[in-house]
């Protein structure tokens, strides 16, 4: 009778784990395509392509302009595809989130809520951007929000990954987050001085080297963030593998953040390719701050004990 019970335990809740595998899966399809839209989105603007549609939504008043289309024009029409799916799927994320909200964490309603907030104020800023002429505010608030949205769509995929840690990450947790936020503040330095071509007209005309140079002294507080997390992890013993493993591609992705970043400075941004790495790179750093910052929570937390705990009472009561 026993055995009976426990397998319509387990048949229960296999079914009540769908719902959740599912939007696990969504979620991580989505943050892709995020990755891959800000990459679109600084090749839109190296290629001085931001204006390349004059009209907005709709491009040359058309859904596809191929009467008018050219290398800019595909940009900035593609960009505005990827954008417009990534919203398409954001409805479904939230739909699904509150249609299966009794399988699923309480928070993760409101998450996929504030994720749709999100991608429709990004939306708005899209147009803005269009529509003020590039305005270097917008452009900035334009890649922030996208960021923001990035992060948000890791911290819900994070957070739905199966993971049993070990309890030994100490104030890996604290240093994961303060990186994690020096990156991001760093990502919106790096965004102003794009939008203001600020190393043009610095090396140019004298004019915003405040700006620019602001950029690069703002590498060393996060640069250290990340050292600190790196040596932590190597000191910190039985640390999960996965937390060591994001430490080495956060260290791994930084360095590659600095090489590209001065190659484009030497090179006066004149290699879009360079460019454009160095904008997806940094965004790669950022999420991987974020994906150990939320693995490190749930280790602290003694989420993964408790399910240790459980996992053990139900194999006692076999």
């Amino acid at each position: 009778m026993s055995e009976f019970v426990l397998q319509q335990q387990n048949e229960a809740a296999v079914e009540q784990q769908k719902p959740k595998e599912m939007i696990r899966r969504l979620v991580w399809k989505i943050c892709i395509a995020t990755l891959i839209l800000m990459a679109i989105g600084s090749a839109t603007r190296v290629m001085n392509a931001g204006l390349a549609c004059p009209d907005w939504p709709l491009c040359y008043g058309e859904l596809v302009p191929a009467k008018q289309m050219n290398l800019q024009v595909f940009l900035e029409w593609f960009h505005r595809l990827d954008a417009a799916l990534i919203g398409v799927s954001a409805i479904a994320l939230f739909g699904l989130s509150w249609w299966h909200r009794r399988f699923l964490p309480k928070w993760l309603p409101w998450a996929s809520t504030f994720a749709l907030f999100l991608i429709v104020f990004q939306g708005i800023l899209g147009g803005l951007t269009v529509t003020e002429l590039l305005r270097f505010d917008i452009v900035t608030a334009h890649l922030g929000t996208a960021l923001l949205f990035f992060s948000t769509l890791l911290i819900i995929g994070t957070a739905l990954t199966p993971y049993q840690g070990t309890g030994t990450v100490g104030k890996l947790p604290w240093v994961g987050l303060t990186a994690a936020v020096l990156v991001y503040l760093q990502s919106l330095l790096g965004a102003l001085v794009g939008s203001r071509w600020a190393l043009h007209q610095c090396l140019g005309g004298s004019q915003l080297c405040t700006v620019m140079y602001s950029h690069i002294a703002g590498l060393v507080p996060p640069t250290v963030a990340i050292l600190a997390m790196i040596f932590i992890c190597w000191r910190t013993p039985a640390l999960h593998p996965a937390l060591r493993r994001l430490a080495n591609i956060a260290g791994g992705l930084l360095t590659l953040q600095i090489l590209l970043g001065f190659a484009t400075f030497k090179l006066h941004l004149q290699v879009e390719p360079l460019t454009v790495s160095h904008q997806a790179i940094g965004a790669a750093l950022l999420g991987t701050l974020v994906a150990f910052t939320v693995l490190a929570i749930r280790d602290s937390s003694g989420e993964s004990r408790v399910l240790l705990a459980e996992a053990g009472r139900l194999a006692r009561v076999e």
